[in-house]
């Protein structure tokens, strides 16, 4: 695998980078882990994995899986029954993190690019603060103690987790603030948040368009990362 293979493995990871598709990245991801000679099958068997086969007993649905694609299909029947049980479904948010951090897995410190590449997908993956710790772990005892870049990814990879939940959208360092942007009629307990902010008047404000403010102690980007963790664990 290639330098610039690598990049753009590490590109599609880092959160708020990227303005494709998850679809879209897991295609890609697929051209960029099978480059050698024979990989076309490998190719056709993963992109075969990610839009799904249907029903391989029989056609009943495979017209309808093949239509769509697999994860489609399924969450357009996750959004029928909802709607059936009379509850309103929605999507949930993908967080865009956009933060002058240096964050991804130093060749220094995982020496083959396959290993790496096969790293980020597994951390990609992840889709809670256990998997990432038991894969931070992992890391610590293959390769040794965590270089700072490798620890920033982990951290911003938690801190996506974590906006996810609280329906945040968006995260930008905007004149030494963090801007917290919210999704639409996010579905967060807006008492417990009116709250915080009334406890911390001089380090939040929140805006009319659902913009929440932050001002950190620290001018480091770490910790304030770490700062703004512990505060939005309180609305968690």
């Amino acid at each position: 695998m290639g330098r610039a293979s690598e990049q753009a493995y590490a590109y599609l990871l880092i959160p708020g980078e990227h303005l494709v598709t998850r679809q879209a990245q897991r295609r890609l991801l697929a051209l960029l882990d099978f480059t050698e000679l024979g990989s076309g099958f490998k190719i056709a068997m993963n992109d075969l994995q990610i839009r799904g086969a249907g029903n391989i007993l029989g056609a009943a649905q495979s017209g309808h899986i093949a239509a769509v694609g697999y994860e489609m299909y399924v969450h357009l029947m996750e959004k029928a029954i909802a709607q059936l049980k009379g509850e309103t479904p929605r999507d949930p948010v993908e967080p865009e993190i956009h933060l002058n951090l240096a964050a991804h897995l130093p060749e220094t410190y995982i020496t083959s690019s396959r290993q790496r590449l096969t790293t980020y997908k597994r951390l990609a993956s992840a889709s809670d603060e256990r998997v990432l710790a038991d894969l931070e772990e992992e890391l610590r005892d293959r390769f040794g103690p965590l270089p700072a870049e490798a620890s920033h990814l982990l951290s911003l990879l938690r801190l996506k987790l974590l906006l996810r939940r609280l329906w945040i959208k968006q995260l930008d360092s905007v004149n030494g603030e963090l801007v917290l942007t919210f999704a639409q009629n996010p579905e967060i307990d807006l008492d417990r948040l009116t709250r915080l902010i009334a406890a911390e008047p001089k380090r939040l404000r929140l805006t009319p368009e659902y913009r929440l403010y932050f001002t950190s102690h620290s001018h480091d980007v770490v910790e304030s990362i770490t700062e703004l963790k512990k505060l939005l664990h309180n609305l968690v």
